[in-house]
Order: structure tokens, then sequence, then C-alpha cells
């Protein structure tokens, strides 16, 4: 190899006489350090594709024969990726989705997964797939969070083609795709880009090196060539892979110089303060050039800290990403959900308190994959009472989830009510749907999907607060909330009773904001779903009737009465079913 001294890089030309013209052929980088013998063999930092583990060795591969069919996807993608439509995110892991046991418990194919996993996808509601990462790693249990190929997907599933050929029916089904990138950190398999050349290349090489939660090293932000190797990585998934966004993980232990350390483990910024600021540039830049080389999609923080501004654009001062995760109302209301209903009411502010920030964010509402492992129970083991209640407290969170603002996010799993914690090296449990109550579950979160989908008022103002109101926030006593979603429309609203409690209530007057006829466009109690099928109209449970909505049933519907209540002029009086989140539409605009 030759140094070009302007570029500080290495180089050299093979031609393809040499090569063999030979697609397939592995290699690697022999490194010759400057210091102290060092030899060691490497992938290649920018390989397209690499062997599986335990194997290492980067292959000559072409990636760009595949014909892509998704222009009619990519022509519009940002109009249906904008802030004011529906998002709903369902997260998967591809290597334990679904596997084959009479094969060996062996993973699904990229292709296998196009034709299963993408149809299943739509006919669930969800409006994007988002993938733990399938950039090339070493080790299975990283669950993908430890990258070594910065340019390769995973040959565990199949050829970078392959992969190209999930996206593309994804796109064909209308179904955005979400890829989640890892620049906060790296492994320190010796193959990979730890002390590259016998020196911290790629990696700080002071106390800022190291990672103490993951026992990783950090990428060294300061360092220009660091930088375009990273922004380069993240143009090349959504231009060369068409990846419809980027979740961008970690972003918290990036943004503090003391993130997991103790006083004495960190040294403050040249301002005094524990911001780190190489990294925060870096962010911004990135998120600068993407959404300038690519636009119309999307950029997600992980980011669980008070951080201001972190989805305002950087020209205001903002870290410039689209949308950030929710990390707040994600802990607060699992655990209000956890609590026993007869203690539910002493902790009825952990339910509303989001409603004093949704809006100071674009906020994605995550029920992900870091819920439902490390003893941490699954979302169904979750939830307190017997068997039926356990059920009920599942459907009223995901209905009080697909009813507060903002985007949704559900890891693989959810929809079915799993009750082991995720395992990264099985299936998930499908035999569950075998029974009513599983099925149940699976409806719900369909249906909620499509009601999110179809209710302008449930996604327009998703991120703004004229799309919020209460109606009463205050019944701790009754562990009773009740708000109105508007839509653009200011005719068009939606209102939301939930019931958190298994006792049902009878005569519960709630203020409205027009008069005339309100019907029950979802209601989480319903019979269909697993739920007792109380009636708002206070008849009883019971069947609840053939109609002719999506749902196949019956929807209750009461009359506004002019009484006003709640400071509204019009008022209804419901019977709320146990445990239970209840949509209410008004049957037309007229006033």
């Amino acid at each position: 190899m030759r140094f070009r001294h302007e570029a500080g890089v290495w180089e050299l030309f093979l031609p393809e006489e040499v090569l063999g013209g030979t697609e397939g052929l592995l290699y690697k980088f022999e490194v010759k350090g400057r210091y102290g013998g060092y030899l060691q063999l490497k992938a290649d930092p920018v390989g397209f594709y690499h062997e599986v583990r335990p194997k290492s060795a980067s292959i000559v591969w072409d990636i760009g024969r595949y014909r892509w069919n998704d222009d009619e996807w990519l022509s519009h993608r940002q109009e249906v990726q904008s802030l004011d439509k529906p998002i709903s995110i369902y997260e998967v892991h591809l290597g334990s989705w679904r596997r084959m046991p009479e094969e060996g418990n062996r993973w699904l194919t990229y292709r296998e997964l196009a034709e299963q996993l993408v149809p299943y996808v739509k006919e669930m509601g969800f409006t994007h797939i988002e993938l733990l990462p399938v950039m090339e790693h070493p080790l299975d249990e990283s669950w993908g969070y430890q990258v070594t190929g910065y340019f390769a997907p995973t040959s565990r599933y199949g050829t970078p083609e392959d992969f190209k050929a999930f996206v593309d029916a994804c796109h064909q089904a209308g179904i955005g795709v979400i890829l989640d990138w890892v620049p906060a950190h790296f492994p320190k398999d010796m193959h990979g880009l730890v002390f590259f050349d016998g020196t911290n290349l790629y990696e700080y090489g002071d106390w800022r090196g190291d990672h103490p939660d993951w026992h990783t090293k950090v990428f060294n932000f300061g360092r220009t060539e660091v930088r375009n190797f990273l922004i380069a990585s993240a143009l090349f998934w959504l231009l060369e892979y068409h990846a419809d966004g980027l979740r961008i993980d970690a972003v918290a232990s990036m943004l503090y110089l003391d993130y997991s350390r103790k006083p004495g483990e960190w040294q403050p910024n040249i301002y005094g303060g524990n911001e780190h600021l190489e990294a925060i540039d870096f962010l911004k830049r990135l998120n600068e050039v993407v959404h300038e080389q690519v636009p119309g999609i999307l950029m997600v923080a992980e980011e669980s800290t008070a951080w201001p501004m972190v989805t305002r654009p950087t020209y205001v001062g903002g870290l410039g990403f689209d949308f950030k995760w929710n990390m707040g109302w994600m802990h607060d209301t699992l655990f209000y959900f956890s609590k026993d209903p007869i203690f539910r009411k002493y902790h009825h502010g952990a339910l509303t308190f989001s409603l004093w920030y949704a809006f100071s964010e674009n906020f994605i509402l995550p029920l992900s994959h870091d819920e439902v492992v490390h003893e941490k129970a699954s979302l169904l083991g979750k939830m307190p009472g017997d068997l039926w209640q356990k059920f009920a407290n599942l459907r009223a969170l995901f209905g009080y989830m697909w009813a507060h603002p903002g985007k949704k996010l559900l890891f693989m799993g959810g929809e079915i009510a799993q009750w082991r914690e995720w395992d990264y090296a099985s299936s998930l449990d499908w035999h569950l749907l075998q029974w009513e109550s599983h099925q149940g579950i699976q409806r719900l979160v369909r249906d909620l999907n499509w009601l999110y989908r179809t209710e302008p008022a449930l996604h327009e103002w998703d991120c703004d607060h004229r799309g919020f109101e209460w109606i009463d926030f205050s019944d701790a006593d009754h562990s009773v909330i009740s708000f109105v979603r508007w839509a653009k429309d200011w005719r068009d609203c939606v209102v939301v009773v939930c019931n958190f409690t298994p006792v049902v209530r009878h005569d519960y007057r709630i203020g409205v904001p027009f008069n005339g006829v309100w019907h029950e466009v979802l209601n989480t109690d319903w019979q269909q779903y697993g739920g007792s099928g109380t009636r708002i109209t206070g008849q009883g449970a019971g069947d609840m009737g053939q109609g002719t909505g999506e749902s196949g049933w019956e929807a209750g519907e009461v009359v506004a009465e002019a009484l006003p209540w709640q400071n509204r002029p019009y008022s209804v009086r419901l019977t709320l079913p146990p445990l239970s989140v209840v949509f209410l539409k008004r049957r037309t605009h007229s006033t």
C-alpha cells in the first residue's frame, strides 16, 4: 500500500485480473503498526459484505446490480413521513420474529421475511418497520448494537441484494423502513475498528475512549476522518439501501461527558460543563447532511434526558432530529399500569404528567425491546390482577397509548400478548394465538392502528398542543381521565374516556364540545377483544350485535344533552366499562 500524505490514508489498487473477477473472494487487511511490532488482520471498515460469525473476513461483492421497484413509494415518502401523518412503528429483531424449528431453529432469510413479515405488518396496520441493527456484528447477544460492519447488512440472513429485496418489498406494500444505527460506540473485536493501525485511530485515546456500560470503545467525534466515516455510513444506508430513516441509538451517552461515570472518572469541557461538545457538533452536522442529501427521511433520537430542543432545527440551536423517543412517558405509564388498580388513585399524576411536556419535542411513544428483557417481564407479565384483568389492563394500556399524542412504536410480541420475555435466540410464541384472549389483543392492535390512520384527530396534531384538550384529568379517586383529540378541521374530534379500574362506572357524566349523537368508534372492552362487552349506554354486558363497522360489531351511542359540564356546553352520560379505553365520535359535523 502507498501512503497518501495529503489525505492521511493508505491505498492499494488491485486490477480485475489480479482479483480474478471472482465475486465472493475473501479478503482482509494486514496492518503493520508503526510502534511495538503491531501486526493485525483487519476486516475492511467499508466492506459491503462479510462472513457469518465467528468468521470475520470481508467478501468482494457487487452491490449495484439490484433493480429497485419502489419509485412510487420514494416519490411520496416525504409526504407520508411528515409530522401530521400517522406513524405507527412495528419494532423487529429479524433473528427472532419467527424461526424454523423444524430446520434446526434457523433464522428466516431476508427474502423469506419479505414473504412473511411484510404482509403481516401490512395486515396489522403498521406504517413502518423498525429493525434492530442489521449492520454486521460478531455477537448475537448484542442484538446488533455492537457493530463491526458499518457498510454491510449482516450475512446471517442473506446477501446485500437479499436485504435490498426485503426493503423493496416493504416499500411496494406501502411500509417504511427505519434502521437502528449505532454511532455512539463500537466493540473491541480485533478484526474490527479498535486499535486499527496500532494506535487509537477511530476511538479516543484518553478516558473518553472506553464506554463503562457496554465495555466498548467510543468514536473520536473530534476527528474529521471519523466524522466523515460515520456520516458516510448513515448516507450509505439511506441512499444505497433506500432506508426511510435512522433511529440513533444511545444519544444520551453521546451528549454528556459524565454519562455513567462517577466523580473523578471524567473531565469537564473547556467551559467547565459536562456537555460533550464534539459529539454534539457531530450530531448536528449528521442531521444537517442527511436531511440535505436525502429529503423526507426520518432521524429519530433514543434520548432519555431533559436535553432541550432535540427535535428542533440546528439553526435555532437544536440537534436537528425529526423525532425523539418519549422515555418519560414510557417509564411513568408502565409504572402506573404495574400498580394494582386499588392503589392507582395514589399514582394518578404518573398517568397525567406526560401532557405537561408532550409537545416540547416531536415524540414517539415507545414500548420497545428494552422494556421486555433482563427480568423486566413482558408487557402482559407487567400487568396486575387475575388472568382476565391482566389482558384487560394490557388492552387499556394499548388504548391509552394510541389515544395519547405522539407517534407509536410497539416491539414485536406485544401485539400477541407474549407471556415470556423476549429471547433473541428463539421465535416469538406464535402458538399463543390458538387462544381467544391472545387473538383479542392482536385484533385490538390491528384496529387501533386502522383507527389511528383513518381518524385525522388522532394523528394530525400529534406534535402540536392544538390537537389535545383535557376534559377531566383530576378524577384520581375513580382512576378515570377524559380528553379530546382535535383534527385540523375544528369540527372533527374524538373524545377519549379511560377507566383504569375493574369497576363498571354507571351514570358517569363528561362534558363534550358538540351536541348530537356520539358513538363508539372503538372500545377496548368489546367482546371481540376479550372484554366483557359492557355497553356505554348501561344496558349491561353481552353480545354487541352485528354492525357495519370494520370491527364487525355494533357500537353503542349516546345523545348529548344541553347540560353544561366541565366547562363545556354539552354533556353525555356514560356507563364506563371496566379497565377500558373508549373512543367516541360525533356522527355528523352539524352543530
